[in-house]
């Protein structure tokens, strides 16, 4: 991808986002982004399917080659789940120097409802060959990209084929996917870049060599300079982004606010791992401690891990005096007191919190604060007792799933407990 002049915008990439587009801010409104406002970047042309003609083909390095029409793989078991999405060029217009590409400034994002067949037990039904170590998805859709004539290809290595939950989708919030979304089916890779999540899928094919196709080897990737080969785009980042608060001046989009409190609001994601707190920071970051502390422990940084900790606990401390049953500030206190190594005090906080909001009397908030005491339990050394309340947690619908565990460095020091690799495993 070249770098653009100092000139601005050029037609070509004017012409490209005006036939893409990004979601609306003001749409973080919604926990489901509305099939229209969600984020759409389309490489080619949208393909004309016939769904009575269209198949599935599963090919390539298998024991048993398999082909599916649209109702066969509706008449299998579904799934639904809520998946973000985000393009890897979010916010590539914003930056210095800007790649010459579809223009994103923030919000190339969307969160859908994807319904479908699970990708795993089809591939299982094919019996992958011993060799085979990548699958490859390839939608419909041609064009010419690097001056090199294609179809949208991209490949996942058969591990995260098999165990990253990924989906093959035939709806979107209820309804058929519509034909700028896939129709009639989309490959849906949670917490992977939008690029993973192809399009009007048509053949999926188990290869014995590592994929080389354009979309693999050549876009994609995290280069500093033109001439870096790079590394692959893989799994979000995490980030996040905020409603615009008050009214926009129409050219402009500044903000027109009150005077007095503003209700702030916004979402944020990560592929990387749960997202499990944010804090907004409104005086110059005084009270970012929590975060702070959090991404010095994953540093190992342990200076500054009890330095902003021991904030973190002074404040929280402080609030608890006024809001004595406030479930998230225990909770967070014992995740404070833990790093601070005050064992029994960190436990008796936790276990404060899951005792104010249970799983059983609150199914929307309960699962965070049993999810913090787990951490609680993970960072003052009691993993038997960590295990306990992790495994109830994943029965539940909550973020976490045996995907997120194999992956959230937060889980670190369960990693050689056999209890914990049975739950990676799905079992």
């Amino acid at each position: 991808m070249s770098v653009a002049p100092e000139t601005g915008i050029s037609v070509e990439e004017l012409r490209l986002a005006a036939r893409n587009h990004a979601m609306l801010l003001e749409a973080l409104r919604w926990p489901i982004t509305p099939v229209g406002l969600h984020y759409l970047l389309t490489h080619y042309d949208v393909p004309l399917v016939d769904p009575t003609s269209w198949r599935l083909e599963l090919v390539g390095a298998v024991e048993r080659p398999l082909s599916f029409t649209l109702d066969e793989l509706r008449a299998r078991p579904a799934v639904e789940l809520a998946a973000t999405m985000e393009c890897a060029g979010n916010g590539r217009a914003l930056l210095e120097p800007r790649p010459i590409s579809q223009p994103w400034l923030t919000g190339a994002v969307g969160t859908g409802l994807w319904r479908g067949a699970e990708l795993a037990p089809l591939l299982a039904e094919a019996v992958p060959a011993g060799s085979a170590v990548e699958v490859v998805f390839a939608g419909l859709d041609r064009g010419v990209e690097g001056e090199v004539e294609q179809r949208y290809e991209r490949s996942l290595s058969l591990d995260e084929a098999t165990s990253a939950g990924c989906v093959l989708a035939y709806e979107l919030n209820g309804a058929p996917l519509p034909p700028q979304h896939g129709f009639p089916l989309r490959l849906v890779v949670p917490g992977w870049y939008g690029m993973t999540n192809v399009k009007w899928l048509s053949q999926i094919t188990v290869v014995e060599e590592p994929f080389d196709g354009y979309q693999v080897a050549n876009g994609y990737r995290v280069r500093q300079s033109e001439d870096e080969e790079g590394r692959p785009v893989t799994r979000m980042r995490p980030r996040s982004l905020m409603v615009p608060p008050g009214m926009p001046e129409f050219m402009t989009r500044e903000r027109i606010v009150d005077r007095g409190e503003v209700e702030l609001e916004g979402r944020a994601w990560s592929g990387r791992a749960p997202i499990v707190r944010v804090e907004v920071s409104v005086d110059d970051r005084g009270t970012w401690a929590l975060c702070l502390f959090q991404a010095y422990a994953l540093k190992g940084d342990g200076a500054n891990v009890r330095t902003y900790a021991e904030e973190t606990r002074k404040a929280f401390e402080e609030q608890l005096r006024a809001a004595a049953n406030d479930a998230q500030r225990h909770a967070e206190l014992g995740v404070a007191l833990a790093y601070l190594g005050r064992k029994e005090e960190a436990i008796g906080e936790g276990e404060r919190a899951v005792a104010l909001a249970p799983i059983s009397k609150d199914s929307s908030v309960g699962p965070y604060f049993q999810h913090q005491l787990v951490r609680i339990y993970m960072l003052v050394g009691e993993p038997e007792k960590a295990l306990d309340q992790l495994e109830p947690l994943l029965k539940v619908p909550y973020v976490l799933s045996p995907a997120w565990l194999k992956i959230d460095p937060n889980f670190d020091p369960l990693r050689a407990n056999p209890r914990f690799q049975k739950l990676v495993a799905g079992k």
